[in-house]
């Protein structure tokens, strides 16, 4: 197929197009060979440099060298094979030679003091500054550890011609103090780099890599956080960034995410194979040993992980393996260097503590495999009381403050539990019948199950403790409570499909707890205390179910639904203010509340919480008021009042912590400040609040309210300008959803928010890869405008790609798709089919553009066929429809009509059409005035360069511009004032 010097031309262009790895360095190999059957040297000089960029960004430092010298060699022999740009990257590959030769140990210092000697010689012939040279120079003392005179005589000479990209050097600016011990000035240089200032193609991700300790050492943790996801995003698989790699390693461990960590490594096990750069190895392969060392001395020494390919491996056999591996390294180049630089830095790494005390909240799902193999780290409860050694007086303690509704005393109970089940446990007698301890032990199982919504299992513990309360322990208060439990959740469990329970059985319970009450009431007996607690548990189950039935009808709520609700709710009040414990009719508010905020009345519900709270105030009992203090919150972030929600939830888990209140539902909590945050522009905060409440829920094993938090976390991270974090934060979602824990609808969400931030990166091959994904996952789906939407955008997507044939096909879909939806819409479902009207017409807008840009003027009839379906589809919307802007779609299809028009240069009816573009904006108002802004400055380019009437666009922009000032759209204007300034200046030449 490479029989002529133009097929391997066109080849080494395909090949340029690829990402650097193994296809295309072998590619690159197989090229060289071609072009040495040809007389043309030209052809061997773009092989031979194509072949040593493959090398030099895939980690194959060891063969670089060997290329540039045949490079060398070349250029003394057939100098005119050279064209400037290849003279040019002769002088500049020099640099690329010392570092590959600091790579390899094998290599004496002496000869890669040569070669940069050599390099000194040829920059001086060729009339260049010394700068580079000593910025070489400096490479080579650094990594042998004697780096400060010559980082003097680097840094003191200015920049020119030939050297490194400014945000390289910055890197290595930064990272000569890191060495010397000041992270906060390192961290400062690198500062333009992270701002974005000083990019390159491996810039800022290499200097995010290196920087992640230091920023986590100084309590930067928030910036530690995005420039792992965004760096290590950028690093994965790489074998030209295994140090990176090694250092997120390194980072994962050290910030308690050793999941993350195993993650990571069986991401990467190829990374073990890259022998081409011995040095970048060693900073993997010390990474690695930093993550098992920890994982060995933490008792996970037998723990499966992943190592070289062939192979099964343990966390301490793949540390003998890898440490064997690094001494031979460290040993090799000590010997090398004539010092221990080397050996040094790895010896530091690996005497690294972890820096923090609890794990990092990172945003991401960790995979399913990497998770349980080690168990995420966790701070323990703090406990608000000690739990005494005694076991009688434990038992007592947990029924105190089981009366008194005391959160503490779960810890207690688990407690209890785990001394019953001893082997040795005997009962005593002084804490009553056995059978009573058997039954509040049950019925503490029943309660952790109705905390974790599993209605089944809660249910049958609960009755197992009503059935040995009255059964055995002769307690039937007890029995009664338990038993209203069970009832009441029924209509829990039944509120979705609103099939309730009759009525009556609650009313038997009442009746029961009545007869119980006057008998109890009228002999004044030591359970009177119980007996009124009971009751008005009996009277909140009650309530509880009300509430369900009520829920079930939202919005309407019926007549009879109603007064129910209100009677039960009422009869529980009135009860507990009879009785003189107001404390315990507090719970039935929040009913009440919850019901007026579903029914959009926020301002009754808040004012029931707070009647609630005083309540527990007056009551000398604030350790009920957490939970109201979660809901107020929540009613509040809904009348948007971020800030007064916040201080409301933070009261709230500030009060459950001091309480002991284990099972509070922190990770919601963290939810709610993270809206909260969002809401009060606190963009940084909302990420640190969704990202733990994101790593609780997973702890939890809350697979999809760990996905909701995500979602929510990728949208602050893109509103925040993040967008590469915000991709990683979902891809690392969509690449976990092997054990399909993930509901299929928010999967859906999660890859169609994917879709689109990589196109936003402009990774439209990864994008495309994920809008096809979807597209499948939809196919099936009864609702089809889900899936005729996402085939539109999968087929903008592979066009994007150039991946014509599948988005042709996936454009003629979308199309019929809506044709059909159209055609079968009854007069009812017309307007409804407005919106995604909007979406079709956006994707042929899409194509004509593409079309134009791939094709150019030879793509002009295709281009004008997509438009003219957009007028169509503009025409058949009716007038009054909702969802669809026809001012907007008549403007945005003339625009890039247009646009078409004129880069086929029929520039005259081009500039026709961008007039019909801007009259069709000014129908729009103050929302058509950015659009408006927009087709006046094409339309004034068309003008002066199509047209050849600068005058006419210049006299355009000018009134353009006084219309963009009035309407407060400075950017807008400035973008037409600088054109016109650069049309008046060329018309003046």
């Amino acid at each position: 197929m490479l029989e002529t010097p133009a097929a391997v031309l066109d080849a080494l262009r395909e090949n340029n197009d690829r990402p650097y790895g193994l296809p295309r360095t072998v590619t690159a190999e197989e090229l060289v060979d071609a072009a040495e059957q040809f007389e043309e040297a030209d052809l061997l000089v773009t092989a031979l440099l194509e072949l040593m960029s493959a090398y030099e960004y895939s980690g194959e430092h060891r063969k670089a060298p060997v290329v540039f010298a045949r490079i060398l060699k070349l250029k003394d022999d057939k100098p005119d094979a050279f064209n400037e740009w290849e003279a040019n990257q002769v002088l500049w590959r020099f640099k690329w030679v010392t570092t590959s030769l600091l790579q390899v140990p094998e290599v004496p210092l002496a000869a890669i003091r040569g070669w940069t000697d050599q390099m000194r010689d040829h920059y001086r012939e060729a009339g260049h500054g010394m700068q580079p040279v000593a910025a070489m120079r400096h490479r080579i003392a650094a990594h042998i550890g004697s780096g400060r005179s010559a980082y003097d005589l680097w840094v003191t000479r200015p920049r020119e011609q030939m050297s490194d990209c400014e945000a390289c050097e910055t890197r290595h600016r930064a990272l000569h103090h890191v060495r010397s011990g000041d992270e906060r000035r390192a961290l400062d240089i690198w500062q333009p780099v992270f701002d974005g200032g000083q990019t390159c193609a491996e810039e800022p991700y290499v200097s995010q890599a290196h920087a992640l300790l230091p920023l986590l050492r100084l309590g930067r943790v928030d910036e530690a956080r995005s420039h792992h996801l965004t760096g290590y995003r950028f690093a994965r698989g790489k074998a030209g960034l295994a140090e990176e790699v090694g250092l997120h390693i390194e980072f994962s461990t050290l910030s308690r995410n050793e999941g993350r960590a195993l993650e990571i490594l069986a991401e990467n096990r190829a990374l073990f194979e890259t022998t081409g750069a011995p040095l970048s190895l060693l900073g993997f392969l010390t990474g690695v040993e930093v993550l098992l060392t920890r994982l060995v001395a933490d008792g996970y020494a037998t723990t499966t992980v992943a190592g070289p390919l062939g192979r099964s491996w343990t966390a301490e056999s793949l540390l003998a393996h890898v440490g064997g591996e690094s001494d031979a390294l460290v040993t090799a180049f000590d010997a090398r260097n004539g010092t221990t630089a080397v050996g040094d830095r790895r010896r530091e790494r690996l005497a690294q503590p972890a820096l923090l005390a609890e794990p990092l909240p990172l945003g991401l799902r960790t995979t399913a495999a990497a998770s349980t193999t080690v168990p995420v780290t966790a701070a323990a409860p703090v406990s608000a009381r000690e739990i005494p050694d005694d076991f009688v007086a434990l038992v007592n303690r947990a029924r105190e403050m089981a009366a008194d509704g005391h959160p503490g005393d779960t810890a207690l109970w688990q407690r209890i539990a785990e001394r019953v089940a001893a082997d040795d446990h005997v009962h005593d007698p002084e804490l009553g019948p056995e059978a009573r301890l058997r039954a509040e032990l049950a019925e503490q199982r029943g309660f952790a199950e109705y905390e974790k919504e599993r209605w089944a299992e809660a249910n049958a513990a609960m009755a197992e403790a009503a059935e040995i309360f009255e059964r055995e322990a002769d307690l039937p208060w007890y029995a009664l409570a338990a038993r209203a439990r069970v009832r009441s959740f029924e209509w829990r469990s039944a509120e979705e499909s609103g099939d309730f329970p009759e009525w009556s059985v609650l009313d038997e319970l009442l009746h029961e707890a009545e007869k119980l009450l006057t008998a109890d009431l009228a002999t004044d007996t030591a359970h009177e205390a119980d007996a009124r607690q009971k009751y008005l548990t009996v009277l909140g189950c009650r309530a509880f179910a009300a509430h369900a039935e009520a829920v079930a009808e939202l919005p309407d709520v019926s007549a009879p639904t109603r007064e129910r609700f209100d009677a039960a709710v009422a009869a529980a009040l009135s009860e507990a203010d009879r009785f003189e414990i107001p404390h315990l009719g507090v719970g039935v508010r929040r009913y009440t509340a919850d019901l007026a905020a579903r029914g959009g009345r926020p301002d009754e519900a808040v004012a029931e919480l707070r009647t609630a709270l005083d309540a527990l105030e007056a009551s000398g009992k604030p350790w009920r008021a957490p939970r109201l203090e979660a809901q107020l919150g929540q009613i509040l972030l809904q009348q948007d009042k971020p800030e007064e929600a916040m201080a409301a939830v933070r009261q709230a888990m500030a009060g459950a912590a001091r309480y002991d209140d284990t099972s509070f539902p922190v990770a919601f909590s963290h939810m709610l400040l993270g809206h909260g945050a969002s809401h009060a522009g606190d963009l940084t905060g909302a990420v640190r609040h969704l990202s733990e409440a994101a790593a609780r829920f997973d702890r939890d094993g809350e697979d999809n309210a760990a996905a909701e938090a995500r979602l929510q976390l990728a949208d602050v991270l893109g509103r925040s300008g993040q967008e590469a974090d915000a991709v990683a934060v979902l891809e690392s979602m969509v690449l976990d959803d092997a054990s399909g824990s993930l509901d299929d609808r928010l999967l859906a969400q999660i890859r169609l928010n994917l879709a689109r931030g990589l196109r936003e990166l402009e990774e439209h091959q990864a994008s495309a890869e994920q809008f096809v994904r979807l597209a499948e996952a939809t196919a099936a789906w009864e609702d089809q405008t889900t899936h005729t939407l996402v085939t539109a955008e999968s087929a903008v997507a592979l066009a994007r790609a150039d991946r014509w044939d599948a988005a042709h096909a996936a454009y003629e879909r979308a199309l019929l798709a809506y044709r059909d939806a159209t055609d079968t819409a009854d007069a009812g479902k017309v307007a409804g089919q407005a919106g995604q009207a909007g979406l079709i017409a956006e994707m042929t807008r899409e194509f004509a553009a593409l079309t134009m840009t791939s094709e150019g003027s030879d793509g002009i009839d295709a281009a004008l066929a997509h438009l003219a379906e957009a007028d169509r589809i503009r025409t058949a919307v009716a007038k009054d429809a909702e969802d669809f802007v026809h001012w907007y779609e008549t403007g945005a299809t003339s625009y890039q009509r247009a646009r078409a028009l004129a880069a086929a240069e029929r520039f005259s009816e081009a500039l026709a059409e961008m007039e019909r573009a801007i009259a069709a904006y000014d129908e729009g108002g103050e929302q058509g005035e950015t659009p408006r802004a927009e087709a006046i400055r094409v339309a004034a380019l068309i003008e002066a360069n199509g047209l050849n009437s600068p005058q006419a666009a210049m006299t355009r922009l000018a009134a353009a511009i006084k219309r963009c000032e009035a309407a407060g759209l400075d950017h807008a204007a400035k973008i037409l004032s600088n054109l016109r300034t650069d049309l008046a200046t060329h018309d003046q030449s």
